[in-house]
């Protein structure tokens, strides 16, 4: 699994300091991008060649709260892969190493367009790799 740190900051929060749902969002996305990009590439420029993503279903169950001034720790994997759409799959844990949450986003490649898009094959064949690793 991929491992993504992140602090917890004020603005982060609600007003009793726990992380407001919304946010996760926010965490899931960079913890992909930081995926992606540990894997050699970059999702700007990969938008630029004509493969543009978009999250077509996404999922979260909370479990235990996240407050204030923690550094979670994302761990992201890849679940299913198909040329158009990667399933992946998240588990955040607090800085007591109790996960906290768990969630899935399915994100497809799209062209300019807006119509379906296969992934570029060398990016593919990468991820299928980290799917192998245990």
């Amino acid at each position: 699994m991929h491992i993504y740190k992140r602090q917890i900051y004020y603005y982060d929060t609600d007003a009793e300091g726990v992380v407001y749902y919304g946010n996760y969002l926010r965490f899931l996305e960079e913890a992909r991008t930081k995926f992606i990009e540990d894997l050699g590439y970059n999702l700007k420029k990969l938008s630029e060649d004509g493969y543009l993503f978009a999250i077509k279903k996404q999922e979260i169950e909370y479990k235990a709260p996240i407050y204030y001034g923690e550094i979670i720790e994302i761990r992201t994997k890849v679940e299913e892969i198909t040329p158009y759409r990667m399933r992946f799959y998240y588990e955040i844990y607090n800085s007591k190493n109790h996960k906290t949450t768990f969630a899935r986003t399915d994100m497809v490649c799209i062209s300019k367009n807006f119509t379906l898009n296969e992934m570029p094959e060398d990016l593919i064949s990468k991820v299928k790799q980290t799917m192998e690793e245990k």
